[in-house]
């Protein structure tokens, strides 16, 4: 197999990465600087076992790997408000011995959030979905850093909407390679639905810096609770917190890494570039869409959508809003 990484940051770039170092085949998809970076200076990927360059083939678009091959596996591994795009970009892209990516290769959504999946499968055939639990941080162009040990992460991946099948089982076993725990699970979304509560202190963290005091993470309890009563009134399962320690166990752990210290997430990382977009659409907004078609009112997670997409629109830095601000924000939509 060949794996095409969509969108070689933080996540992308150390999958990428350490498939690659453990001899399978990879092609890395970036824009700009980074792509430039990739292609001149390779891969920098910082980990608790040191530091690695690895040269990948890198594109910029499908156009320049012409057409793509009977065994290519799409990994997308953009933000969710770039999906449409890539799944627009790749779909009709001719495969060796016939038709489209999207009538013949798989392809695996290893994003936050939930929205990715249904968005691909307007498309594609074969859609796996992916829940990404790995420590990574895009650190400048060209280099990226991934903090956990043992593993570097843990990637449950299962089809779309639900089961499993061997295309599934064989990219878990390149996984399993390459620093990696990926349980193949048929109910790939339960995890998913569970890591978005998490992610609901994205815009908090992004807005506010590092979730360390109690009130953070005060208004973190408010957003989840919401997120836990519309998941319920929908009648969506996600997996319990005591289901995913058991998977974690200490499999993930954190180490400091020498010259490339980690920030916050992923929401924070976007403010901290000022690439001038979020996820807030389909992490607290996937929340509030939900409660708008259940009948579950959602003022937490609306304000933390709007704070958020008025700090990636205008700039402004990560961090750079006091909790107590933002709580205040919060309040004001409550009383409205």
């Amino acid at each position: 197999m060949r794996y095409i990484i969509i969108g070689a940051g933080a996540v992308g770039g150390t999958i990428g990465g350490r498939l690659a170092e453990a001899g399978q085949e990879v092609v890395l998809v970036a824009r700009g600087a980074h792509y430039e970076a990739l292609r001149d200076g390779g891969l920098r990927l910082t980990t608790p076992d040191g530091r690695h360059t690895d040269w990948l083939p890198v594109v910029e678009g499908p156009q320049q790997l012409g057409e793509l091959r009977e065994d290519d596996v799409l990994v997308l591994a953009v933000k969710t408000q770039d999906s449409t795009a890539a799944v627009d970009t790749w779909g009709h892209r001719p495969v060796a011995g016939g038709g489209t990516a999207a009538e013949r290769l798989p392809l695996v959504c290893a994003q936050n959030g939930v929205a990715s999946e249904r968005i691909a499968l307007r498309r594609f055939r074969h859609v796996y979905g992916m829940c990404v639990w790995l420590p990574a941080t895009y650190v400048e162009p060209g280099a990226v850093s991934a903090a956990g040990t043992p593993l570097t992460g843990i990637l449950h991946i299962g089809g779309y909407p639900s089961g499993t099948d061997e295309t599934a089982h064989r990219i878990s076993g390149d996984l399993e390679k390459s620093r990696f725990e990926a349980p193949v699970v048929p109910d790939v979304m339960r995890w998913k639905y569970a890591k978005l509560l998490g992610n609901l202190a994205n815009t908090i963290e992004a807005v506010t810096g590092l979730l360390t005091g109690e009130d953070g993470r005060a208004l973190y309890r408010r957003a989840r609770a919401e997120g836990e009563a519309v998941l319920a009134a929908a009648g969506i399962e996600a997996a319990g917190e005591e289901e995913q320690k058991r998977a974690r166990a200490e499999k993930v752990r954190l180490e400091p890494l020498c010259g490339s210290e980690r920030g916050g997430g992923s929401s924070w990382q976007s403010l901290n570039r000022g690439t001038g977009t979020i996820e807030a659409d389909y992490l607290n907004g996937e929340i509030a869409l939900l409660g708008r078609l259940h009948g579950v009112p959602t003022p937490v997670n609306d304000a933390l959508q709007r704070v958020a997409n008025s700090f990636a629109r205008e700039r402004r830095a990560a961090g750079s809003m006091s909790v107590a601000e933002l709580t205040a924000l919060v309040d004001a939509e409550m009383d409205q």
